[in-house]
C-alpha cells in the first residue's frame, strides 16, 4: 500500500537511489536536500536544514508523511577525524531528532536509518568476523548510537516502527557525496587515461570487503517500510558476495578500454590535487556535464584512500543471514554491479566512454 514517503538526505547516494525506487513504485515522494536537484526527480524537493528544529516544523509538519527514510548525514571536511568528534555526532543526533519530531503528527508508520559497518568498528581497525547485529556495541562513542537510542525512547507509545539498515560500502551516484568510491573510481581512471597511462590500483594489500549496491539498498529500505518482519530490528545488507578492491580494477580498466600497471600505493587526495585542468580538459573533448572535481568528488579521494589502503585490517565482513531469513533475498554480483553503474554514468555524460 502506497502513502507519502519523506527522503531525507534525497541528493546522497542513498538518499538518491531510494527516491528514486519509490518514485518508480508510485509512492507520493517527498525529498529533503539543501541543494537543488540537478534534474527534474519526478518528487517534490524541499530545501531544509536539518539542524534547524523551526524550519523542520515548518517545512514538514503538514506533509502527512507515513514513511521517513533518513538518509541525511553531517560529515566534517577531514573525514575520518570528523567520524569520532564528539560536535558531529551532536548535530547529526540533532537532525535525526528534528526531523522525526516535526514528521511525528500521526500518520508515520515507519522510519528507517541507516548506520553502516563503524558500528562493528571498522574504522578504527580489525572488526570482528562477522559483524553481526546482536553483537555488543563497540565502546568507541558513535552518532549511530545517539541516532538509534533517541529513536527508541521517541518510539514509545506511539503507533509506528523503524527499522535500521546496515550496508558496507554503497556504490551509486551522487554529486557532492562525501563517500562515493563509484566516481572516485572513474575519474581516477579517466585522468589516468587522459595522461596516457596505464590504469594502477593505487592501494595496498588484499583485504577482503563487501559492499552494496544503492538499488539493492533502496530495495530493501522499500521492504523494510512495509514488512512486519523487519518492525524494530536492525539488519545488515550487502551485495552478498565478497571482493578484494583491487579484484574491481579489471572491470574498471575495460570500462575504459585501459592497460594495468603493476600496483602502485599513492595518497589520491594528494595525488588528484592538482588535476582539475586534466579533467576540464576530458570534459571538453567527451563533451561531459561541466561539473568540477571537488563536485563529482570532493571529499570522496579520502573515502577511497581510506578503502583502498586500509594495513591495519584482514578483513570487513558482516552477516547477512538475519535479513534473509526475515524475507529480504536480493543479491547481485559486484563486478557487474560496478559494470552497470559505470555504463550508467557513461550514458549520462558524467565519465567518458
Amino acid at each position: 500500500m502506497a502513502g507519502t514517503v519523506v527522503v531525507a538526505g534525497a541528493l546522497g547516494l542513498v538518499g538518491r537511489a531510494a527516491l528514486d525506487r519509490y518514485v518508480a513504485d508510485g509512492w507520493n515522494v517527498v525529498g529533503l536536500s539543501r541543494r537543488a536537484p540537478p534534474d527534474d526527480l519526478g518528487a517534490r524537493i524541499l530545501s531544509v536544514d536539518l539542524t534547524d528544529a523551526g524550519a523542520c516544523r515548518a517545512a514538514l509538519s503538514g506533509l502527512g508523511a507515513t514513511h521517513l527514510v533518513y538518509s541525511a548525514l553531517y560529515e566534517k571536511p577531514e573525514l575520518r577525524a570528523g567520524w569520532l568528534d564528539p560536535e558531529q555526532m551532536q548535530t547529526n543526533r540533532a537532525m535525526l531528532a528534528n526531523c522525526v519530531e516535526a514528521l511525528d503528527g500521526g500518520a508515520l508508520r515507519h522510519v528507517t536509518l541507516l548506520q553502516g559497518t563503524k558500528a562493528y568498528g571498522v574504522h578504527l581497525g580489525q572488526m570482528p568476523i562477522p559483524g553481526k547485529e546482536d553483537a555488543p556495541r563497540h565502546m568507541h562513542a558513535n552518532f549511530y548510537w545517539l541516532q538509534e537510542d533517541w529513536l527508541r525512547e521517541r518510539q514509545r507509545g506511539c503507533g509506528w516502527h523503524w527499522t535500521v539498515l546496515r550496508p558496507q560500502a554503497v556504490i551509486g551516484f551522487a554529486l557532492g557525496s562525501a563517500m562515493n568510491l563509484l566516481s572516485a573510481m572513474g575519474v581516477y581512471a579517466a585522468v589516468s587515461r587522459a595522461m596516457g597511462l596505464p590504469l594502477v590500483f593505487p592501494g595496498r594489500g588484499d583485504r577482503i570487503t563487501e559492499v552494496t549496491d544503492a538499488r539493492l539498498l533502496a530495495s530493501a529500505i522499500a521492504w523494510a517500510g512495509q514488512s512486519e518482519a523487519a518492525r524494530d530490528q536492525i539488519f545488515n545488507v550487502t551485495n552478498g558476495d565478497v571482493l578484494t578492491w583491487r579484484s574491481l580494477f579489471p572491470v574498471l580498466a575495460r570500462a575504459f578500454g585501459m592497460q594495468q600497471g603493476e600496483p602502485h600505493p599513492m595518497p589520491l587526495p594528494v595525488l588528484m590535487a592538482d588535476k582539475e585542468a586534466v579533467w576540464q580538459e576530458v570534459v571538453r573533448q567527451h563533451g561531459l556535464r561541466p561539473h568540477r572535481l571537488d563536485e563529482l568528488v570532493g571529499s570522496s579521494w579520502q573515502f577511497a584512500d581510506f578503502a583502498f589502503s586500509r594495513d591495519d585490517q584482514a578483513a570487513s565482513l558482516v552477516s547477512t543471514i538475519k535479513i534473509r531469513q526475515a524475507g529480504f533475498g536480493e543479491c547481485i554480483d559486484s563486478a557487474a554491479m560496478l559494470e552497470w553503474w559505470l555504463g550508467e554514468l557513461q550514458r549520462r555524460r558524467i565519465l567518458p566512454r
